[in-house]
């Protein structure tokens, strides 16, 4: 049996440069979601944490926020600030291994867009309106309705009928 605790942990980043939002396409090789359009973000690995010293005398803080900023700076090429939460959202993908999303914005700090190979294939930066027009894995657009908002200075959870 497998162990009901045991979760592969991802974070992901919408990121806000100008008032334009960072997609990317996942490259057609990967084995989920090939050639989908999402936002930056990856899995947490334990060396994100164990091989730093304990922030407390039991834990380590802001791992989400370390592991948003290695991942982004490695699929993407850029330095990220100001992570926020926005939600989060879980799945049991087709080979059983049960996923655990963590989804934040942040804003864009430094650097110039460098794809990882064999991660994404593309990117562009868009606006609200114009992110519609890309095949986006289902869900991230209301995840950027959401985003949109909390930067007016609004909050909701993810809903499928969410409005501008």
């Amino acid at each position: 049996m497998q162990n009901q605790y045991l979760h592969e942990v991802a974070v992901t980043a919408i990121v806000i440069k100008e008032g334009r939002y960072l997609i990317t396409r996942r490259a057609m090789t990967k084995r989920r979601f090939p050639g989908k359009w999402t936002v930056p973000g990856g899995k947490m690995e334990t060396n994100d944490y164990l091989a730093l010293p304990k922030d407390t005398e039991f834990y380590w803080y802001n791992v989400l926020e370390r592991t948003l900023k290695r991942e982004v700076k490695e699929e993407v090429g850029l330095d990220i600030k100001n992570i926020d939460y926005v939600t989060s959202l879980a799945t049991v993908h087709d080979d059983g291994a049960p996923s655990l999303v963590i989804s934040c914005m942040a804003d864009y700090e430094s650097g110039e867009v460098k794809l990882q190979e064999g991660e994404t294939d593309d990117f562009a930066w868009v606006t609200l309106e114009e992110v519609k027009d890309y095949d986006l894995l289902d869900g991230i657009y209301e995840e950027f309705l959401m985003a949109d908002k909390m930067r007016k200075g609004m909050r909701s959870e993810w809903d499928r009928n969410i409005k501008c």
